[in-house]
């Protein structure tokens, strides 16, 4: 079923190796992970209609050749009204190199996770996982996996990590959905197993007591053969 919905996504998009986050989470939407409602609109100035959308709303700027959204002050939080909106696009669409804008519901915070996979030389594809914040970034707290991962794998995996306690119920915070955390991975982990994946980064999503949401994700595709 994965692979399917796969192959017909990226038929649809034969053109491309290297997507855009809107472009990403539609996919997400699709194999059953869960994603911000949202509208994206491209370079021009017209802003669509967001009457669907709940405020606050959250803007970021889309664009292949931008790697870190925050190095470049591509992201407006906690926009609460369409003349904050308008505004935030207009400020967006001066960076260089801006592809579009996409507007989303703002989540609220959960404890940040981060679910990736890359096509490795020795090894093939595989996934990671590993806590976000200062766990990833300072402490390199993060596990890998080869793909495919069932439910069990999935699971010893999330244990790997030296923080993974703090999602299970730590000094009386409840714990967070590790089912949905598990159905996420094992997801990722099919995506990677079709071999049509180079690589995939969920960063972060957003776990709660019941429930997550991928707050950001990028993916760029396997090269068809010349």
């Amino acid at each position: 079923m994965v692979e399917e919905i796969l192959k017909t996504f990226l038929g649809r998009n034969k053109s491309k190796e290297i997507f855009l986050e809107h472009d990403v989470k539609g996919l997400l939407k699709e194999v059953g992970i869960p994603i911000p409602k949202g509208v994206f609109m491209g370079g021009g100035p017209e802003i669509p209609s967001l009457r669907d959308l709940r405020f606050p709303l959250v803007a970021k700027v889309s664009s292949s050749s931008i790697a870190s959204k925050s190095d470049i002050k591509g992201v407006r939080l906690g926009l609460n009204s369409m003349q904050d909106v308008e505004n935030a696009v207009s400020e967006l669409l001066k960076i260089e190199g801006v592809e579009g804008v996409l507007i989303e519901e703002m989540a609220e915070q959960g404890r940040e996770v981060i679910v990736g996979g890359v096509v490795d030389n020795q090894f093939g594809p595989v996934v990671m996982f590993g806590l976000g914040g200062i766990f990833v970034e300072l402490f390199k707290d993060v596990a890998f996996g080869l793909a495919p991962l069932s439910g069990e794998d999935a699971l010893w995996l999330i244990k790997q990590v030296k923080g993974h306690r703090l999602l299970e119920g730590y000094r009386g915070n409840p714990p967070a959905d590790l089912q949905r955390l598990v159905g996420i991975i094992v997801t990722i982990s099919e995506m990677m197993a079709t071999g049509l994946i180079e690589e995939i980064d969920l960063n972060p999503i957003a776990l709660y007591p019941k429930g997550a949401v991928v707050l950001d994700a990028k993916m760029s595709v396997v090269a068809p053969a010349a």
